[in-house]
C-alpha cells in the first residue's frame, strides 16, 4: 500500500498540475484571460440563475390547439372524400371534440363509414341510422399528439433560444404539458418572451379576387376563404385592413431551409430559401398565378401581400414589409427555428438581479471558508503532523473539485455552493478513518511502517462503503431532481470523487514519501 512506482507518482503529480491549470481561470479576471495564449484553458465555472441573475419562465403548451387543428384539417379531407364519393350531406363542421355532419340520405351510412374510415386510422367513425355522422380521434392518437406537441415545442424553444446566443440555458419538461426555462445572464427577458410567444406558423397563400369589399364586410365569404388582418395594407388611420385570403396554402414554412435578415433598397427585409420540394411547389404556384397578389401569412396575420410579377423558380425570395432591423432579425430567427406545433402561454415568470446573485456568492464563499477553517483546526488539534497532511489533501481536493466542474461545464448554483461546503467538511472523513485505524495498530504494538500499512489497507473497505452510499444519493439527486436539488447533487457527487482521490492516493503518497525520508521511530499522531 505504501509502494508507489514512478509512473503512478508521475500520474498523481500530473493530475494535480492539470487540475490547477484548469481551475486557474476561475480566480483571474476575464480581461486577463483574453490576453493569455489560445492554447491555455480559459473556461470558467458556469454560474446558475440564482448566482448571476437572469430570467425564469414556466410555459404551458396549449396542446388542445393541436387537436383542434387536426379536426379542422379533417373537415377539408371529409369534404373532398364525400364529394369524390358523390354523397350528399349538410352541416359539416367541428363541434366539441368531434367533426359532425348529417347525410341527406341515411341509406348511404355504410358507404360513408367506409369512406371516412379510410381517411385516418387514428379516427373513430360513428354513423347513426338517422344519418348523423361523428368522427373523433381515439384516445391513443390524442395522447400521442399531445406528447409529440410538447417534445417538439421543447426542441423549437431550444433552437430559438440558442439563436439568441444565450449561454447555458436550462430547458426541460415539467409535468405533462409545461416547459421550464432558466436563462442565466439574460438582461432583456421581454425579447425572449416575444420570441417564445409567437407560434411562427408561416404559409404562402393567394388572395381571393372573386370577393368584393362589400361582400367581405358583410362576411359573405366563399368556402375555402377567410378574412385576415394585413400589416401591409393600412387604412387612413394606420389600422390594418382585412384581406380575403384563401385557406389553402401554396407552400408552408416547413419547407424553408434558411432565412436571413438583409437589406433591399435601404429597407430591412427577410430573405428566405426553400428546399427542393418547396422550391418546385412555389415555382409552379407563382407560374400559374402571375399577376395575382400573394399573401405571406404569419400566425394568422398577413405580413406582406406582394403582386406576383413573374414566376419565382429559384426557390429563393424576399419578405418585405414594415420591418425594423430588430423585427427583421427576429422574424428570420423564428423562421429558421421552425414553427411551434401549439401556442405557448407564460404561467410563471421570475427575474433575479445580478446584485442578489453577488450577495449569494459572497455568503456562500464565507460559509465555505468558515467550514474549511473549522475542519483545518480540528485536524491539526486531533492529529498533529498527520493533520497537516490531511489539510494539504483538503486544499488539493478543493482545486480538483473546481477543475472538474470547469471541465464538465457544470452549472454552479446556490445549493451547489452548499454542496461544496458539505463536501469539504466530508473530505477529511477518509483521513479520520485511516488515522484512527493507525492509532489502533500502534496501540497493538506495531512498528510505524506496519501500522500505517495496516491503517490504509484495513480502512479502505469502510471508506469505499461510506462514500459509495453517499455518491449513489448524489447521483440520484442529479438524475431525478431539478433546480436546487440537481445543483446540490452535482457538487456533492463531483466532490466525493475528488475527495476519494486525494484521501486515498494523494495523502498516501505524501505519507509514504515522508516515511522513506524521515524513517521515524514513532508516529506523531
Amino acid at each position: 500500500m505504501l509502494f508507489f512506482p514512478r509512473w503512478k507518482v508521475g500520474l498523481i503529480i500530473a493530475t494535480f498540475a492539470l487540475g490547477m491549470l484548469i481551475a486557474l481561470p476561475n480566480v483571474i479576471g476575464r480581461a486577463t484571460l483574453e490576453g493569455l495564449p489560445s492554447w491555455l484553458p480559459a473556461r470558467q465555472v458556469l454560474l446558475g440563475l440564482d448566482l448571476q441573475g437572469g430570467s425564469h419562465l414556466l410555459l404551458e403548451v396549449e396542446v388542445e390547439a393541436v387537436i383542434a387543428e387536426r379536426l379542422d384539417a379533417m373537415v377539408d379531407e371529409i369534404r373532398l372524400a364525400m364529394r369524390k364519393a358523390d354523397i350528399g350531406y349538410v352541416g359539416l363542421g367541428v363541434r366539441g371534440d368531434a367533426v359532425t355532419f348529417t347525410l341527406r340520405e341515411p341509406a348511404h351510412a355504410e358507404q360513408t363509414k367506409e369512406e371516412l374510415a379510410a381517411l385516418d386510422a387514428d379516427c373513430d367513425v360513428v354513423v347513426g341510422e338517422d344519418g348523423v355522422a361523428s368522427i373523433t380521434l381515439n384516445e391513443a392518437a390524442v395522447t400521442a399528439r399531445r406528447h409529440a406537441a410538447v417534445e417538439q415545442s421543447i426542441e423549437i424553444v431550444r433552437r430559438r433560444i440558442d439563436e439568441t446566443g444565450t449561454r447555458e440555458p436550462t430547458i426541460q419538461r415539467q409535468g405533462e404539458s409545461r416547459i421550464l426555462i432558466q436563462l442565466p445572464g439574460v438582461d432583456d427577458p421581454e425579447r425572449i418572451k416575444g420570441l417564445l410567444g409567437k407560434t411562427a406558423k408561416l404559409t404562402f397563400r393567394l388572395l381571393d379576387p372573386t370577393v368584393t369589399p362589400g361582400q367581405a364586410a358583410a362576411g359573405q365569404l366563399p368556402v375555402g376563404s377567410e378574412l385576415l388582418p394585413s400589416d401591409d395594407d393600412l387604412d387612413a388611420e394606420g389600422n390594418p385592413q382585412m384581406l380575403v385570403v384563401r385557406k389553402r396554402a401554396m407552400v408552408g414554412g416547413d419547407s424553408l431551409v434558411d432565412a436571413q435578415p438583409t437589406f433591399q433598397q435601404g429597407q430591412p427585409v427577410v430573405s428566405f430559401q426553400f428546399d427542393s420540394a418547396g422550391a418546385r411547389r412555389f415555382g409552379d404556384a407563382t407560374t400559374k398565378n402571375t399577376g395575382q397578389r400573394m399573401a405571406i401569412v404569419l400566425d394568422g396575420r398577413v405580413i406582406s401581400a406582394p403582386v406576383i410579377r413573374e414566376p419565382i423558380t429559384g426557390g429563393r425570395g424576399i419578405i418585405s414589409g414594415s420591418f425594423t432591423v430588430q423585427s427583421a432579425t427576429d422574424l428570420a430567427l423564428l423562421l429558421r427555428a421552425g414553427a411551434l406545433p401549439a401556442p405557448l402561454t407564460i404561467v410563471e415568470e421570475r427575474s433575479v438581479g445580478p446584485g442578489l446573485g453577488a450577495d449569494s456568492i459572497r455568503a456562500g464563499i464565507t460559509a465555505s471558508i468558515i467550514a474549511v477553517i473549522l475542519v483545518v483546526v480540528f485536524m491539526l488539534v486531533f492529529y498533529g503532523f498527520f493533520g497537516v497532511i490531511a489539510n494539504i489533501a483538503l486544499l488539493v481536493n478543493g482545486i480538483l473539485l473546481l477543475a472538474a466542474m470547469t471541465l464538465l461545464q457544470a452549472t454552479l448554483t446556490l445549493p451547489g455552493i452548499a454542496g461544496i461546503a458539505l463536501t469539504l467538511g466530508m473530505a477529511v472523513d477518509a483521513n479520520v478513518l485511516i488515522y484512527e485505524r493507525i492509532r489502533e495498530e500502534i496501540a497493538l504494538g506495531r512498528t510505524p511502517i506496519s501500522a500505517i500499512e495496516a491503517g490504509y489497507s484495513r480502512a479502505m473497505a469502510t471508506i469505499i462503503d461510506s462514500n459509495l452510499t453517499t455518491l449513489i444519493a448524489g447521483l440520484l439527486m442529479f438524475g431525478l431532481g431539478s433546480g436546487a436539488v440537481k445543483g446540490f447533487g452535482v457538487t456533492l457527487s463531483i466532490g466525493l470523487a475528488t475527495s476519494m482521490f486525494t484521501a486515498v492516493t494523494f495523502s498516501r503518497l505524501i505519507v509514504a514519501t515522508w516515511l522513506r525520508r524521515a524513517r521515524p521511530k514513532s508516529l506523531p499522531i
